[in-house]
C-alpha cells in the first residue's frame, strides 16, 4: 500500500512542472494539407489563369503603344496634294503650294516630292519599270508640324487652294479617329480577356476550397464546436489559398515575362527581313517597358490576392452551413 501509494504521490505531486510537449509535436497536422493533390491542381490552374492574362495584358500594352507612336507620327505630318490641270503649269503650282504652307504658323519643314518620289509612291500598286509620264500623276507635300502645335486646318486650306485650285490638303484625321477605335477595340477586348479569366479563377478556387473543405469537414466541425471562431479557421484557409496563388502567379506571370522577353530577341534575329519588318511595323519591336513588367507583376499578385479572397469568401458560406 505504501509502495503504491509513494507511486502515486510520485505521480500527482509534479509541483509547478508540467509536461513539456514540443512545438512541431502539438503542430504536425495542420487543419489544411499543404502538398495535396488538389492544391497542386490549384496551382497549376492559377499558373495558367495567369499566364494567359499577362499574355492578354502584354499584347494590349504592345499594341496601345505602338499605336500611340503611329498616331504621333501621323498627326505630326500634313499632306498636300497638287493634281495635274489642264492649263496649269504643275512645277509651278507645287513651289507656289510649298511657299504658302512655309508661312503658316507651326510648321517647322516643307518636302516637296520630286515627280521621281511621286512617281515610286505607285509602284507597290502598279511595279516597276513603267513610264508615267502619260499618266496624271499628282506631286505630293508632305509638311512636318511642331510638337503640340494645334494648327488651323481651315485657314490652311484656303492659303493652299489660294496658291493652286488643283491642291488639297489631308491632315490624317480620318485615318487617326480609326486608328483610335481600333486601339480603344483592343482594349476593351483585353479587359474582356482577362474579366473572364479572373471569372474561371474565381470559379476554380471556389471548387477547390469546396473540395478541401470537404475533405477536412471532421477537423472544421470539431474546431468549430470546441469555440474556435469562423475568422481563426478562415485565416488559416486564406493563408493556404493565398501560398497556393502566389506559387501559381509567379509560375505563370514569370513564364509570360520570359515569354515577351524571348519574342524581344527573336524580332531581333529576324530583324531586316520582310516578315520581321512587317511585324515590327505592326507592334513594334515586341519590347515591353519596365512599366508593363511591373504590370505583369502586379497583375500576378493580383490573381493570388483573388484566389485568397474567393477561397475565404466560399469557406465563410461552408461555415454558416455548418451552423
Amino acid at each position: 500500500m505504501s509502495k503504491s501509494g509513494d507511486e502515486h504521490g510520485a505521480l500527482m505531486d509534479l509541483g509547478h512542472d508540467t509536461p513539456q510537449v514540443p512545438a512541431k509535436a502539438r503542430n504536425t497536422s495542420p487543419i489544411v494539407p499543404r502538398g495535396s493533390i488538389a492544391g497542386r491542381a490549384l496551382v497549376a490552374v492559377v499558373a495558367i489563369m495567369t499566364f494567359l492574362a499577362s499574355l492578354t495584358t502584354g499584347a494590349v500594352l504592345l499594341i496601345s503603344a505602338s499605336a500611340s507612336e503611329w498616331q504621333s507620327e501621323v498627326a505630326s505630318e500634313i499632306t498636300i496634294q497638287v493634281k495635274p490641270l489642264t492649263g496649269r503649269d504643275l512645277e509651278r503650282d507645287t513651289l507656289a503650294v510649298a511657299d504658302a504652307v512655309r508661312g503658316q504658323p507651326g510648321i517647322v519643314e516643307v518636302r516637296p516630292y520630286t515627280k521621281a518620289e511621286s512617281a515610286a509612291l505607285l509602284e507597290p500598286w502598279l511595279g516597276s519599270g513603267l513610264s508615267l509620264d502619260d499618266l496624271p500623276v499628282p506631286r505630293v507635300i508632305v509638311a512636318r508640324v511642331a510638337p503640340g502645335t494645334v494648327l488651323d486646318i481651315a485657314r490652311l486650306r484656303g492659303r493652299v487652294t489660294q496658291a493652286a485650285p488643283n491642291a488639297s490638303v489631308d491632315d490624317h484625321r480620318a485615318w487617326i479617329e480609326r486608328m483610335r477605335a481600333m486601339t480603344g477595340a483592343t482594349v476593351l477586348t483585353g479587359i474582356g480577356i482577362l474579366a473572364l479569366v479572373i471569372v474561371a479563377t474565381i470559379i476554380s478556387v471556389s471548387f477547390a476550397t469546396r473540395g478541401a473543405m470537404a475533405a477536412n469537414r471532421p477537423i472544421v466541425e470539431v474546431l468549430h464546436f470546441v469555440g474556435a471562431g469562423d475568422r481563426f479557421i478562415a485565416n488559416r484557409f486564406f493563408r493556404h489559398f493565398l501560398r497556393l496563388g502566389l506559387q501559381g502567379g509567379l509560375i505563370g506571370g514569370g513564364a509570360a515575362m520570359l515569354a515577351f522577353g524571348f519574342s524581344e530577341s527573336i524580332a531581333r534575329w529576324f530583324s531586316g527581313t520582310p516578315v520581321g519588318d512587317q511585324f515590327a511595323a505592326l507592334l513594334g519591336t515586341f519590347s515591353l517597358r519596365p512599366s508593363g513588367y511591373l504590370a505583369l507583376a502586379a497583375q500576378a499578385c493580383l490573381i493570388a490576392g483573388i484566389t485568397a479572397w474567393a477561397a475565404r469568401r466560399t469557406l465563410f458560406s461552408t461555415l454558416n452551413d455548418i451552423d
